[in-house]
């Protein structure tokens, strides 16, 4: 099997509070942080809770080698809510940037990986979150921004 994990994209930190966990990155150096766009781009979602992946807030640094996100989730249901509830603040998931969504995902259920979640773009970009925390100790997730052959 030809990995769809080779290219790691960033690292998901669940947190109680974005802005005090964003407040104690930048004292320590980490930064500058930017908001994430709403999630409502996605045109086909498959979640187990629209309204919780909806309302999710997110923040973003990127690094010279990798991306950090923040990840405050709603208090509504959303399997990001579950690991804060259940684990505490930490990594939720890795993600790795792939140049097709769907041939990645693909691949990957061919691997035996069941999906957790999905979401595609009108031009077939998106992402797909694997249920591998069991086995693997945390989340994986591929993720495409560019259109297939780009």
């Amino acid at each position: 099997m030809n990995s769809v994990f080779q290219k790691l994209h960033h690292i998901c930190i669940v947190v109680h509070d974005i802005d005090k966990a964003q407040a104690y990155y930048e004292s320590i150096g980490i930064g500058p942080w930017e908001t994430y766009p709403p999630l409502v781009e996605y045109e086909e979602l498959e979640v187990p809770d629209t309204r919780g992946f909806l309302e999710m807030r997110y923040r973003i640094c990127n690094l010279p080698n990798i991306q950090l996100q923040l990840c405050q989730p709603s208090p509504d249901p959303s399997p990001q809510r579950i690991h804060l509830d259940s684990k505490g603040e930490g990594v939720f998931h890795l993600g790795f940037e792939v140049p097709d969504a769907d041939a990645a995902e693909s691949e990957a259920k061919r691997a035996g990986l069941p999906v957790k979640m999905r979401g595609r773009r009108q031009n077939r970009t998106g992402f797909t979150y694997y249920d591998t925390a069991g086995e693997a100790g945390v989340v994986l997730l591929t993720r495409a921004t560019n259109l297939p052959g780009k």
